[in-house]
Protein backbone atom coordinates (compact mmCIF):
# COMPACT_ATOMS: atom_id res chain seq x y z
CA UNK A 1 0.00 0.00 0.00
CA UNK A 2 1.36 3.33 -0.93
CA UNK A 3 1.42 6.81 0.73
CA UNK A 4 -1.81 7.75 -0.36
CA UNK A 5 -3.57 5.17 2.11
CA UNK A 6 -5.91 6.88 4.38
CA UNK A 7 -6.98 4.94 7.11
CA UNK A 8 -10.38 5.04 9.65
CA UNK A 9 -11.80 2.35 12.07
CA UNK A 10 -10.86 -1.05 10.44
CA UNK A 11 -11.15 0.56 6.97
CA UNK A 12 -8.14 1.59 4.85
CA UNK A 13 -8.86 3.55 1.81
CA UNK A 14 -6.66 4.43 -1.04
CA UNK A 15 -8.38 6.98 -3.38
CA UNK A 16 -5.89 7.17 -6.10
CA UNK A 17 -6.05 3.77 -6.64
CA UNK A 18 -9.69 3.21 -5.81
CA UNK A 19 -9.41 0.62 -3.11
CA UNK A 20 -11.16 -0.31 -0.42
CA UNK A 21 -9.99 -2.56 2.98
CA UNK A 22 -11.90 -4.08 5.58
CA UNK A 23 -9.76 -5.70 8.03
CA UNK A 24 -7.67 -6.66 5.19
CA UNK A 25 -10.43 -7.56 3.38
CA UNK A 26 -10.80 -6.15 -0.22
CA UNK A 27 -14.61 -4.07 -0.46
CA UNK A 28 -15.82 -4.03 -3.96
CA UNK A 29 -16.05 0.21 -4.80
CA UNK A 30 -16.98 2.14 -7.72
CA UNK A 31 -14.55 5.21 -8.34
CA UNK A 32 -17.18 7.69 -7.78
CA UNK A 33 -17.70 6.39 -4.09
CA UNK A 34 -13.78 5.94 -3.58
CA UNK A 35 -13.65 9.40 -4.40
CA UNK A 36 -15.97 11.06 -2.14
CA UNK A 37 -14.88 9.08 0.64
CA UNK A 38 -11.04 10.18 -0.11
CA UNK A 39 -12.23 13.58 0.55
CA UNK A 40 -14.29 13.32 3.60
CA UNK A 41 -11.37 11.70 4.71
CA UNK A 42 -8.44 14.44 3.48
CA UNK A 43 -10.25 17.13 6.03
CA UNK A 44 -9.65 15.23 9.19
CA UNK A 45 -13.49 15.34 10.72
CA UNK A 46 -14.57 18.74 8.97
CA UNK A 47 -17.07 19.26 6.78
CA UNK A 48 -17.17 18.78 3.27
CA UNK A 49 -20.02 20.91 0.96
CA UNK A 50 -21.81 19.51 -1.50
CA UNK A 51 -20.89 21.27 -4.34
CA UNK A 52 -17.20 20.21 -3.74
CA UNK A 53 -18.04 16.79 -3.26
CA UNK A 54 -19.57 16.96 -6.59
CA UNK A 55 -16.08 18.22 -7.88
CA UNK A 56 -14.41 15.68 -7.15
CA UNK A 57 -16.35 12.70 -7.86
CA UNK A 58 -17.80 14.80 -11.26
CA UNK A 59 -14.61 17.04 -12.45
CA UNK A 60 -15.83 19.67 -14.70
CA UNK A 61 -19.32 18.02 -15.36
CA UNK A 62 -22.99 19.73 -14.36
CA UNK A 63 -24.69 17.09 -12.51
CA UNK A 64 -28.04 17.18 -10.45
CA UNK A 65 -27.56 16.89 -6.53
CA UNK A 66 -29.16 13.92 -6.80
CA UNK A 67 -26.71 11.63 -8.31
CA UNK A 68 -24.61 12.92 -5.33
CA UNK A 69 -27.16 11.59 -2.40
CA UNK A 70 -27.32 8.55 -4.48
CA UNK A 71 -23.41 7.67 -4.79
CA UNK A 72 -23.50 8.87 -1.03
CA UNK A 73 -25.88 6.26 -0.08
CA UNK A 74 -24.00 3.49 -1.59
CA UNK A 75 -20.92 4.58 0.37
CA UNK A 76 -22.85 4.04 3.27
CA UNK A 77 -24.23 1.00 2.63
CA UNK A 78 -20.88 -0.53 1.62
CA UNK A 79 -19.16 1.31 4.73
CA UNK A 80 -22.04 -0.51 7.48
CA UNK A 81 -22.59 0.90 10.68
CA UNK A 82 -19.94 2.14 12.90
CA UNK A 83 -19.56 -0.23 16.35
CA UNK A 84 -21.85 2.24 18.09
CA UNK A 85 -24.59 1.80 15.61
CA UNK A 86 -24.77 5.61 14.43
CA UNK A 87 -23.65 5.81 9.93
CA UNK A 88 -20.10 6.74 9.36
CA UNK A 89 -20.79 9.67 6.98
CA UNK A 90 -22.85 12.41 8.76
CA UNK A 91 -25.14 14.35 6.68
CA UNK A 92 -24.79 18.30 7.81
CA UNK A 93 -28.14 19.78 6.78
CA UNK A 94 -28.14 22.41 4.02
CA UNK A 95 -24.40 22.36 4.25
CA UNK A 96 -22.97 18.93 2.77
CA UNK A 97 -21.87 15.53 4.78
CA UNK A 98 -18.91 14.41 7.11
CA UNK A 99 -16.75 11.78 8.15
CA UNK A 100 -16.05 12.51 11.99
CA UNK A 101 -12.46 11.60 13.56
CA UNK A 102 -12.49 8.62 15.46
CA UNK A 103 -14.92 8.29 18.53
CA UNK A 104 -14.09 6.25 21.97
CA UNK A 105 -16.93 3.47 20.65
CA UNK A 106 -14.43 0.64 20.01
CA UNK A 107 -13.13 2.73 17.43
CA UNK A 108 -8.75 3.32 18.67
CA UNK A 109 -8.56 7.08 18.78
CA UNK A 110 -6.21 9.13 16.55
CA UNK A 111 -3.53 11.41 17.58
CA UNK A 112 -4.35 14.79 18.04
CA UNK A 113 -5.01 17.13 15.00
CA UNK A 114 -4.01 20.50 14.62
CA UNK A 115 -7.11 23.07 15.40
CA UNK A 116 -9.85 24.34 12.62
CA UNK A 117 -11.31 27.70 12.53
CA UNK A 118 -14.41 28.75 11.00
CA UNK A 119 -15.39 32.67 10.54
CA UNK A 120 -19.23 33.27 10.19
CA UNK A 121 -20.85 36.11 8.58
CA UNK A 122 -20.70 39.03 10.85
CA UNK A 123 -24.61 40.43 11.90
CA UNK A 124 -25.72 43.59 10.12
CA UNK A 125 -27.14 45.36 13.58
CA UNK A 126 -27.47 48.12 11.94
CA UNK A 127 -30.32 47.13 9.73
CA UNK A 128 -29.08 48.55 6.60
CA UNK A 129 -28.81 45.92 4.10
CA UNK A 130 -26.15 48.25 2.06
CA UNK A 131 -23.54 47.18 5.05
CA UNK A 132 -23.86 43.67 4.13
CA UNK A 133 -21.58 43.69 0.74
CA UNK A 134 -19.38 45.48 3.18
CA UNK A 135 -19.59 42.57 6.44
CA UNK A 136 -19.41 39.80 3.67
CA UNK A 137 -16.17 41.64 2.22
CA UNK A 138 -14.45 41.65 5.44
CA UNK A 139 -14.87 38.13 6.43
CA UNK A 140 -14.08 37.02 3.13
CA UNK A 141 -10.68 39.07 3.07
CA UNK A 142 -10.09 37.62 6.87
CA UNK A 143 -10.88 34.29 5.78
CA UNK A 144 -8.14 34.61 2.56
CA UNK A 145 -5.90 36.05 5.48
CA UNK A 146 -6.08 33.46 7.79
CA UNK A 147 -5.73 30.81 5.34
CA UNK A 148 -2.17 31.93 5.04
CA UNK A 149 -1.72 30.39 8.39
CA UNK A 150 -0.54 26.77 8.44
CA UNK A 151 -1.15 26.26 12.02
CA UNK A 152 -4.61 25.81 11.80
CA UNK A 153 -7.06 25.22 8.57
CA UNK A 154 -9.90 27.63 7.71
CA UNK A 155 -13.17 26.13 6.35
CA UNK A 156 -14.48 27.75 3.31
CA UNK A 157 -16.25 31.04 2.70
CA UNK A 158 -19.25 28.55 1.13
CA UNK A 159 -19.46 26.82 4.01
CA UNK A 160 -19.54 29.07 6.36
CA UNK A 161 -21.78 31.49 4.29
CA UNK A 162 -24.58 28.70 5.09
CA UNK A 163 -25.20 30.59 8.34
CA UNK A 164 -25.65 33.74 7.18
CA UNK A 165 -28.84 35.01 8.45
CA UNK A 166 -29.57 32.37 11.25
CA UNK A 167 -29.84 32.55 14.98
CA UNK A 168 -27.31 29.93 15.44
CA UNK A 169 -25.06 27.94 18.90
CA UNK A 170 -21.50 28.43 18.39
CA UNK A 171 -20.91 24.75 19.80
CA UNK A 172 -23.65 23.76 17.52
CA UNK A 173 -21.87 25.02 14.35
CA UNK A 174 -18.43 24.12 15.44
CA UNK A 175 -19.93 20.12 15.91
CA UNK A 176 -21.49 20.23 12.19
CA UNK A 177 -18.36 21.96 10.83
CA UNK A 178 -16.43 20.20 12.46
CA UNK A 179 -13.87 22.70 13.85
CA UNK A 180 -12.49 23.42 17.11
CA UNK A 181 -12.91 27.44 16.86
CA UNK A 182 -15.25 30.08 15.28
CA UNK A 183 -14.87 33.55 14.41
CA UNK A 184 -17.73 35.43 14.22
CA UNK A 185 -18.98 39.64 14.94
CA UNK A 186 -21.35 42.16 14.41
CA UNK A 187 -21.07 45.45 12.26
CA UNK A 188 -23.58 48.81 12.85
CA UNK A 189 -23.33 51.96 10.88
CA UNK A 190 -24.35 55.13 13.09
CA UNK A 191 -24.27 58.35 10.94
CA UNK A 192 -20.77 58.34 9.07
CA UNK A 193 -19.11 55.94 11.50
CA UNK A 194 -19.04 51.72 11.38
CA UNK A 195 -18.32 50.32 14.44
CA UNK A 196 -17.30 46.33 14.03
CA UNK A 197 -17.08 43.85 17.12
CA UNK A 198 -15.41 40.64 16.61
CA UNK A 199 -14.75 37.58 18.67
CA UNK A 200 -13.38 34.47 18.90
CA UNK A 201 -15.24 31.56 20.49
CA UNK A 202 -14.01 27.73 21.62
CA UNK A 203 -16.35 25.94 19.74
CA UNK A 204 -16.64 23.08 22.54
CA UNK A 205 -16.98 25.27 25.40
CA UNK A 206 -18.26 28.36 24.51
CA UNK A 207 -15.53 30.34 26.16
CA UNK A 208 -14.95 33.51 24.65
CA UNK A 209 -10.87 33.36 24.15
CA UNK A 210 -10.56 37.06 22.84
CA UNK A 211 -12.78 39.81 21.73
CA UNK A 212 -11.91 43.46 20.02
CA UNK A 213 -14.00 46.47 18.53
CA UNK A 214 -13.15 48.69 15.89
CA UNK A 215 -14.76 51.83 14.50
CA UNK A 216 -14.21 54.53 11.94
CA UNK A 217 -15.11 56.75 9.41
CA UNK A 218 -17.15 55.67 6.43
CA UNK A 219 -14.89 58.06 4.16
CA UNK A 220 -12.22 55.38 4.65
CA UNK A 221 -14.40 52.18 4.69
CA UNK A 222 -12.07 50.40 2.20
CA UNK A 223 -8.67 51.29 4.34
CA UNK A 224 -10.82 50.50 7.92
CA UNK A 225 -11.20 47.32 6.05
CA UNK A 226 -8.09 46.43 5.76
CA UNK A 227 -7.00 47.52 8.88
CA UNK A 228 -9.79 44.69 10.22
CA UNK A 229 -8.84 42.06 8.23
CA UNK A 230 -4.78 42.91 9.43
CA UNK A 231 -5.43 43.27 12.67
CA UNK A 232 -8.00 40.33 13.10
CA UNK A 233 -5.38 38.47 11.37
CA UNK A 234 -2.61 38.86 13.61
CA UNK A 235 -4.25 38.58 16.32
CA UNK A 236 -5.73 34.88 15.85
CA UNK A 237 -3.13 33.40 15.24
CA UNK A 238 -1.73 33.48 18.56
CA UNK A 239 -4.46 33.56 20.51
CA UNK A 240 -5.59 30.00 18.63
CA UNK A 241 -1.46 28.90 20.03
CA UNK A 242 -2.09 29.34 23.48
CA UNK A 243 -5.75 28.26 23.44
CA UNK A 244 -4.08 24.75 21.67
CA UNK A 245 -1.23 24.86 24.70
CA UNK A 246 -3.40 24.95 27.43
CA UNK A 247 -5.68 22.26 25.83
CA UNK A 248 -2.81 20.16 25.29
CA UNK A 249 -1.56 20.32 28.92
CA UNK A 250 -5.07 20.31 30.56
CA UNK A 251 -6.74 17.06 28.06
CA UNK A 252 -3.37 15.36 27.41
CA UNK A 253 -0.30 16.04 29.69
CA UNK A 254 1.55 12.98 28.70
CA UNK A 255 0.26 12.47 25.27
CA UNK A 256 3.40 11.74 23.09
CA UNK A 257 1.65 12.34 19.62
CA UNK A 258 3.88 14.57 17.52
CA UNK A 259 1.50 17.68 17.91
CA UNK A 260 1.06 17.56 21.53
CA UNK A 261 5.32 17.43 21.52
CA UNK A 262 5.56 20.58 19.27
CA UNK A 263 2.93 22.33 21.25
CA UNK A 264 5.19 21.58 24.85
CA UNK A 265 7.96 22.60 22.82
CA UNK A 266 6.42 25.88 21.66
CA UNK A 267 5.76 26.97 25.44
CA UNK A 268 9.04 26.18 26.67
CA UNK A 269 11.39 27.84 23.50
CA UNK A 270 8.88 31.12 24.35
CA UNK A 271 10.25 31.23 28.08
CA UNK A 272 13.23 31.85 26.22
CA UNK A 273 15.49 30.56 29.42
CA UNK A 274 18.40 28.25 29.25
CA UNK A 275 17.17 25.15 30.96
CA UNK A 276 13.46 25.42 29.27
CA UNK A 277 15.49 25.75 25.91
CA UNK A 278 17.13 22.53 26.05
CA UNK A 279 13.47 20.59 27.59
CA UNK A 280 12.57 22.33 24.36
CA UNK A 281 15.09 20.60 22.16
CA UNK A 282 14.79 17.32 23.87
CA UNK A 283 10.81 16.94 23.24
CA UNK A 284 11.34 17.98 19.43
CA UNK A 285 13.86 15.06 19.34
CA UNK A 286 11.20 12.78 20.60
CA UNK A 287 9.13 14.48 17.80
CA UNK A 288 11.52 13.81 14.69
CA UNK A 289 12.23 9.92 16.06
CA UNK A 290 8.59 9.52 14.84
CA UNK A 291 7.96 12.07 11.83
CA UNK A 292 12.04 12.64 11.14
CA UNK A 293 10.56 14.62 7.59
CA UNK A 294 7.74 16.99 9.86
CA UNK A 295 9.07 20.17 8.40
CA UNK A 296 7.33 22.20 11.50
CA UNK A 297 9.39 19.84 13.98
CA UNK A 298 12.61 20.25 12.00
CA UNK A 299 12.17 24.18 12.28
CA UNK A 300 11.94 24.14 15.60
CA UNK A 301 14.35 22.11 16.47
CA UNK A 302 16.66 24.85 14.30
CA UNK A 303 15.41 27.40 15.80
CA UNK A 304 16.24 25.52 19.44
CA UNK A 305 19.29 25.88 18.44
CA UNK A 306 20.06 28.92 16.67
CA UNK A 307 19.07 30.66 20.07
CA UNK A 308 21.50 28.94 21.83
CA UNK A 309 24.38 29.85 19.15
CA UNK A 310 22.93 33.44 19.31
CA UNK A 311 22.82 33.58 22.74
CA UNK A 312 26.20 32.09 23.47
CA UNK A 313 23.98 29.25 25.52
CA UNK A 314 26.17 25.95 26.28
CA UNK A 315 25.99 23.76 23.73
CA UNK A 316 24.28 20.94 24.16
CA UNK A 317 25.70 18.57 21.40
CA UNK A 318 28.82 17.92 19.98
CA UNK A 319 27.86 20.60 16.93
CA UNK A 320 25.89 22.41 17.73
CA UNK A 321 25.77 25.03 14.61
CA UNK A 322 26.07 22.44 12.11
CA UNK A 323 23.25 20.13 13.33
CA UNK A 324 21.20 23.55 13.53
CA UNK A 325 21.89 24.01 9.78
CA UNK A 326 21.41 20.11 9.17
CA UNK A 327 17.86 20.87 10.74
CA UNK A 328 16.89 23.65 9.00
CA UNK A 329 17.64 22.88 5.63
CA UNK A 330 16.02 19.86 5.94
CA UNK A 331 13.02 21.75 7.01
CA UNK A 332 12.91 23.98 4.08
CA UNK A 333 13.21 20.86 1.81
CA UNK A 334 10.17 19.77 3.57
CA UNK A 335 8.61 23.07 3.84
CA UNK A 336 6.13 23.65 1.21
CA UNK A 337 5.91 27.26 1.23
CA UNK A 338 5.19 27.24 5.19
CA UNK A 339 5.91 30.54 6.47
CA UNK A 340 6.74 30.08 9.66
CA UNK A 341 9.13 26.81 8.80
CA UNK A 342 10.79 29.13 6.33
CA UNK A 343 11.44 31.99 8.74
CA UNK A 344 12.79 29.67 11.60
CA UNK A 345 14.94 28.16 8.89
CA UNK A 346 15.80 31.03 7.18
CA UNK A 347 16.71 33.00 10.71
CA UNK A 348 18.79 29.86 11.68
CA UNK A 349 20.79 30.27 8.01
CA UNK A 350 21.55 33.78 8.45
CA UNK A 351 22.01 33.97 12.39
CA UNK A 352 24.03 30.51 13.03
CA UNK A 353 25.49 29.84 9.06
CA UNK A 354 25.99 33.46 8.35
CA UNK A 355 24.75 32.64 4.50
CA UNK A 356 23.36 36.72 4.65
CA UNK A 357 21.82 36.23 0.35
CA UNK A 358 20.46 32.90 1.29
CA UNK A 359 18.79 33.52 4.93
CA UNK A 360 17.35 37.07 3.81
CA UNK A 361 16.00 34.94 0.58
CA UNK A 362 13.92 32.69 2.58
CA UNK A 363 12.86 35.67 5.16
CA UNK A 364 11.84 37.74 2.17
CA UNK A 365 9.91 34.66 0.69
CA UNK A 366 8.53 34.16 4.05
CA UNK A 367 7.05 37.07 4.17
CA UNK A 368 5.78 37.57 0.90
CA UNK A 369 3.82 34.38 1.72
CA UNK A 370 2.10 35.64 4.88
CA UNK A 371 2.82 39.83 5.99
CA UNK A 372 0.09 39.07 8.93
CA UNK A 373 2.24 36.57 10.97
CA UNK A 374 3.45 38.04 13.65
CA UNK A 375 6.71 36.18 13.56
CA UNK A 376 7.75 36.15 9.97
CA UNK A 377 7.19 40.28 10.20
CA UNK A 378 9.59 40.48 13.48
CA UNK A 379 12.36 38.37 12.05
CA UNK A 380 12.17 39.83 8.78
CA UNK A 381 12.58 42.95 10.61
CA UNK A 382 15.45 41.86 12.59
CA UNK A 383 17.23 40.27 9.65
CA UNK A 384 16.77 43.70 7.91
CA UNK A 385 18.60 44.93 10.65
CA UNK A 386 21.42 42.98 10.51
CA UNK A 387 22.46 42.69 6.81
CA UNK A 388 19.78 45.60 5.18
CA UNK A 389 18.58 49.14 5.23
CA UNK A 390 17.93 50.72 9.13
CA UNK A 391 14.75 52.57 7.78
CA UNK A 392 13.05 49.02 6.39
CA UNK A 393 13.80 47.37 9.39
CA UNK A 394 12.35 49.61 11.71
CA UNK A 395 9.70 50.02 9.51
CA UNK A 396 8.97 46.45 9.70
CA UNK A 397 9.61 46.31 13.45
CA UNK A 398 7.16 49.20 14.06
CA UNK A 399 4.39 47.36 11.84
CA UNK A 400 4.74 43.83 13.94
CA UNK A 401 4.69 45.66 17.08
CA UNK A 402 1.58 47.63 15.87
CA UNK A 403 -0.02 44.22 14.80
CA UNK A 404 0.04 43.02 18.05
CA UNK A 405 1.72 44.85 20.83
CA UNK A 406 1.15 42.69 24.05
CA UNK A 407 1.43 38.98 21.80
CA UNK A 408 4.65 37.31 23.38
CA UNK A 409 6.54 37.55 20.27
CA UNK A 410 6.71 41.42 20.18
CA UNK A 411 9.74 40.74 22.37
CA UNK A 412 11.45 39.98 19.18
CA UNK A 413 10.06 43.80 17.90
CA UNK A 414 10.97 45.52 20.51
CA UNK A 415 14.29 44.23 21.19
CA UNK A 416 15.14 44.63 17.40
CA UNK A 417 13.66 48.65 17.25
CA UNK A 418 15.97 49.41 20.65
CA UNK A 419 18.45 47.51 18.99
CA UNK A 420 18.16 49.72 16.11
CA UNK A 421 18.03 53.50 18.41
CA UNK A 422 21.81 52.09 19.66
CA UNK A 423 23.31 52.29 16.41
CA UNK A 424 21.52 55.39 15.88
CA UNK A 425 22.45 56.87 19.16
CA UNK A 426 19.36 57.05 20.21
CA UNK A 427 19.78 55.68 24.02
CA UNK A 428 16.34 57.23 25.55
CA UNK A 429 14.23 55.32 22.31
CA UNK A 430 16.11 52.21 22.75
CA UNK A 431 15.71 52.31 26.78
CA UNK A 432 11.81 53.08 26.68
CA UNK A 433 11.42 49.72 23.65
CA UNK A 434 13.59 47.59 25.52
CA UNK A 435 12.19 47.90 29.41
CA UNK A 436 8.62 47.47 27.01
CA UNK A 437 10.26 44.47 25.60
CA UNK A 438 11.49 43.31 29.23
CA UNK A 439 7.97 43.49 30.56
CA UNK A 440 6.80 40.96 28.49
CA UNK A 441 9.73 38.49 28.62
CA UNK A 442 12.32 39.27 31.92
CA UNK A 443 14.54 35.85 30.23
CA UNK A 444 15.17 36.90 27.08
CA UNK A 445 19.16 37.77 26.74
CA UNK A 446 18.61 40.47 23.93
CA UNK A 447 16.61 42.38 26.10
CA UNK A 448 19.08 42.77 28.57
CA UNK A 449 21.54 43.16 26.37
CA UNK A 450 20.33 46.50 24.87
CA UNK A 451 19.25 47.84 28.26
CA UNK A 452 22.93 47.22 29.57
CA UNK A 453 24.48 49.13 26.73
CA UNK A 454 21.90 52.04 26.24
CA UNK A 455 22.36 52.86 30.34
CA UNK A 456 25.78 53.00 29.79
CA UNK A 457 26.16 55.30 26.60
CA UNK A 458 24.34 57.55 29.17
CA UNK A 459 26.08 57.36 31.60
CA UNK A 460 23.99 55.52 33.92
CA UNK A 461 26.60 52.85 35.00
CA UNK A 462 25.51 51.90 38.33
CA UNK A 463 22.02 50.93 36.42
CA UNK A 464 24.15 49.10 33.64
CA UNK A 465 25.57 47.16 36.35
CA UNK A 466 22.90 46.30 37.94
CA UNK A 467 21.24 44.72 34.46
CA UNK A 468 24.43 43.00 34.25
CA UNK A 469 23.84 41.16 37.51
CA UNK A 470 20.67 40.37 36.89
CA UNK A 471 21.46 38.86 33.17
CA UNK A 472 24.49 36.58 34.84
CA UNK A 473 22.10 35.45 37.15
CA UNK A 474 20.09 33.73 34.28
CA UNK A 475 22.86 33.48 31.93
CA UNK A 476 26.19 32.94 34.01
CA UNK A 477 28.21 32.04 30.92
CA UNK A 478 27.36 35.50 29.37
CA UNK A 479 30.80 37.11 28.25
CA UNK A 480 31.53 39.88 25.45
CA UNK A 481 33.06 36.87 22.68
CA UNK A 482 29.71 34.81 23.20
CA UNK A 483 27.54 37.95 22.43
CA UNK A 484 29.86 38.33 19.63
CA UNK A 485 29.72 35.23 17.81
CA UNK A 486 26.08 34.71 17.95
CA UNK A 487 25.42 37.85 15.67
CA UNK A 488 25.90 38.37 11.72
CA UNK A 489 29.12 40.02 10.68
CA UNK A 490 27.52 41.13 7.41
CA UNK A 491 28.73 44.74 8.47
CA UNK A 492 30.41 44.12 11.40
CA UNK A 493 30.76 47.38 12.66
CA UNK A 494 26.62 48.18 12.78
CA UNK A 495 26.91 46.01 16.13
CA UNK A 496 29.56 47.85 17.58
CA UNK A 497 27.95 50.17 19.70
CA UNK A 498 25.96 47.80 21.55
CA UNK A 499 29.50 45.71 22.32
CA UNK A 500 30.73 48.81 23.58
CA UNK A 501 27.81 49.75 25.42
CA UNK A 502 28.39 46.22 27.41
CA UNK A 503 32.54 46.77 27.89
CA UNK A 504 31.47 49.91 29.46
CA UNK A 505 29.04 48.09 31.73
CA UNK A 506 31.96 45.63 33.04
CA UNK A 507 30.52 42.34 31.21
CA UNK A 508 33.60 40.25 30.73
CA UNK A 509 35.59 39.91 27.63
CA UNK A 510 35.33 35.59 27.38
Amino acid sequence: MGNSTLSFGPFLCDPVTGSLWREGKSVAIGPRPTALLGMLLEVEGRVVTKADLMERAWPGLAVEEGNLTVQIATLRKLLGPRPDGTEWIVTVPRVGYRLPRQDDAGVASVAPQPPSLAVLPFANLGGDVDQDYFADGVVTEIITALARFRSFSVVSRYSAFVYKGRSIDVREVARELGVRYVLEGSIRREGGQVRIHVELVDGVTATNLWADQFEDGISGIFAFQDHITEHVASIVEPAIEIAEIRRSRRDRPNSPAVYDLYLRALAAITDESIENNAVAYALLREALAMEPENALILSLAAWALEHRTTMGWPPLGEDDKAECLRLARRGLQHSAGDPRVMVHCGMALLQTGKDYDGGMAVLEAAAAANPNDLRVAACSGIAALHCGDIDEALERLHRAVRLGPRDPDARFSLTGIAMAEIFRGNYEAALSFASRSLALNAHFDPTYWMLIAAHAHLGNIEQARQLLRALEAIAPDVTLEGVLAGQPAKNPQRFAPVLEGLALAGMRPR
